[in-house]
């Protein structure tokens, strides 16, 4: 459904961006972003997935500044090797990249952002410090790293309460410095419940935090 783009960020970064058209009438746009395993199947699929609900989407290849096509699957070994690149991104040149595909979506109308992963802790950050409509963060695990930080745009979080990575401690944390932000716990997820190529994937929690993210969607992207 989508194709592949190129993006120049303000600092003069070329890198690539998985664009895909929204189906019939345009309800608004939004920004996907990432997991730590690059611009993958599973972040393409999102992207058409919201082609398919009426919206533009565009996912940012934000490994690009360290290696072009980075592209990684979900077993163990590749797990290690997200993780050695994932740490060698800086906050600011993801929001530069996460700046240009805002950019490239401004001019069709409204944009929101949503991200997976490391994608949910950039995703929480562009809220912050960006200028997007609306926000919806899944299981971002470094969100707690900038719990100081405040939204300027509605932001939903979902988090699994099964999750090993992101302890539940950190979740009421978050939602103790942020009343205005809606955050969703899954009693029967884990880390990565959204993504069904994962181990850990669970059907009933990621189509409700799906139907939810839609109705948040339909509510702050006005057309």
């Amino acid at each position: 459904m989508g194709s592949t783009t190129t993006l120049t960020a303000e600092d003069g970064h070329e890198f690539a961006a998985y664009e895909a058209a929204a189906d019939g009438p345009v309800k608004g746009c939004i920004v996907v972003v990432q997991e730590a395993f690059g611009l993958n199947g599973h972040i393409r699929d999102v992207c058409d997935r919201l082609a398919g609900e009426g919206y533009s989407a565009v996912a940012p290849a934000l490994y690009d500044r360290e290696a072009r096509g980075i592209e990684l699957g979900y077993s163990e070994e590749e797990v290690q090797a997200a993780r050695a690149v994932m740490t060698r991104v800086p906050w600011d040149t993801a929001m530069l990249d996460v700046q240009a595909a805002y950019g490239l979506l401004a001019q069709k109308g409204s944009v929101g952002i949503t991200g997976f992963c490391w994608g949910g802790s950039v995703t929480w950050l562009a809220a912050c410090r960006l200028n997007f409509a609306c926000a919806v963060s899944y299981y971002g695990g470094r969100i707690i790293d900038f719990v100081a930080e405040k939204p300027s745009c509605p932001t939903m979080c979902h988090f699994g309460e099964l999750d090993p990575t992101i302890p539940i401690s950190d979740v009421n944390e978050i939602i103790t410095h942020h009343s205005s932000v809606t955050v969703h716990v899954y009693p029967d997820a884990g880390h990565g419940f959204h993504c069904d190529q994962r181990t850990h994937h669970h059907e009933e929690s990621a189509r409700l935090a799906w139907t939810r993210t839609m109705a948040f969607f339909e509510r702050h992207l006005p057309e």
